[in-house]
């Protein structure tokens, strides 16, 4: 049996251990994740935490509707054995008359395929050598970092996390106006916590001038490494720092783990840069569905 459990009355060990053995485990679906980056969460959990179903809400209007926050990529449904996820959604849609999430790629759901939109992320596979990851780089990638080499750039994976927020609210953040103050302090935190945790890596680049003009944040999870958020300096990009600075993750990466995920997009041009480093799709669903009263829909698209 399905029911949703609020985040106060979660079993949060048989939970979490949940999400730790699930088969679609990932960082996000952590409570400890969820707490810092989320307004309000409640879980949809089958028998005894068989399998769950993290679920961020708001309230509008009197309304609960379903969101998917900053600084989460994917959450969906983790099990420890396949289960019919159908039944989740089932249960997710009589819950809420609104509903906007993104699926983890491990989920696969035969019905409701009209609230079905068809995602992608890029991801390279860490199995092969660095070297043969290397070749896989198109000619303008490993231009680039010739370039990169020739500006003497420095690699420095011990910075302060506040460094990598003001890079990016100052550049990628000026492009999405809906980014609020709350989301960076959020971001902040969460970092911070991966960090303390050993979840997560700090990776920015600096050149000659001691001038931040690249960085990311990993996220760190058994097999995977993921790209949580990354920015360069907009105004200085004609020194391959970008290039460098995912070539140096991979490169580090590589040896431990399994697979590199950029963190992707489904927005052409995005994708083609990943897909430049010999990047390949990783399919996802998100989910949309939108059955609130008529005079409320305008409210929310």
């Amino acid at each position: 049996m399905i029911r949703i459990v609020s985040r106060k009355d979660l079993d949060i060990e048989k939970y979490n251990d949940c999400i730790e053995n699930s088969l679609q485990s990932n960082v996000f679906g952590f409570s400890w994740y969820l707490d810092e980056v989320v307004d309000l969460w409640s879980v949809l959990v089958l028998d005894d935490y068989d399998a769950v179903m993290p679920i961020p809400w708001r309230r509008k209007f009197f309304i609960k509707y379903t969101y998917q926050p900053y600084w989460i990529i994917q959450l969906g449904i983790y099990s420890k054995e396949i289960v019919d996820e159908n039944e989740f959604l089932i249960e997710l849609f009589s819950e809420f008359k609104y509903t906007s999430l993104r699926m983890n790629a491990f989920n696969a759901f035969s019905m409701f395929h009209s609230y079905h939109l068809q995602k992608r992320l890029q991801v390279i596979s860490l199995k092969n050598t660095y070297e043969k990851i290397f070749s896989n780089y198109n000619r303008n990638r490993k231009r680039e970092l010739k370039k990169a080499n020739q500006e003497d750039l420095i690699e420095n994976w011990n910075d302060k996390p506040k460094n990598l927020i003001d890079l990016f609210q100052q550049n990628v953040g000026k492009r999405v106006s809906k980014i609020t103050s709350e989301d960076y302090l959020r971001l902040y935190k969460v970092m911070n916590l991966c960090i303390e945790k050993k979840n997560g890596e700090l990776l920015t680049i600096y050149n000659k001038e001691n001038e931040l003009i690249s960085g990311a944040f990993f996220l760190k999870h058994k097999n995977r490494v993921t790209e949580l958020v990354c920015s360069s300096d907009f105004k200085n990009r004609n020194n391959g720092a970008n290039t460098f600075m995912n070539d140096r993750a991979i490169f580090k990466y590589q040896r431990n783990y399994e697979l590199f995920d950029f963190g992707g997009s489904s927005m052409k041009n995005i994708a083609k840069y990943y897909e430049s480093f010999g990047a390949e799709d990783e399919n996802y669903i998100q989910l949309h569905r939108n059955k609130l009263p008529k005079l409320l829909r305008f409210f929310k698209r």
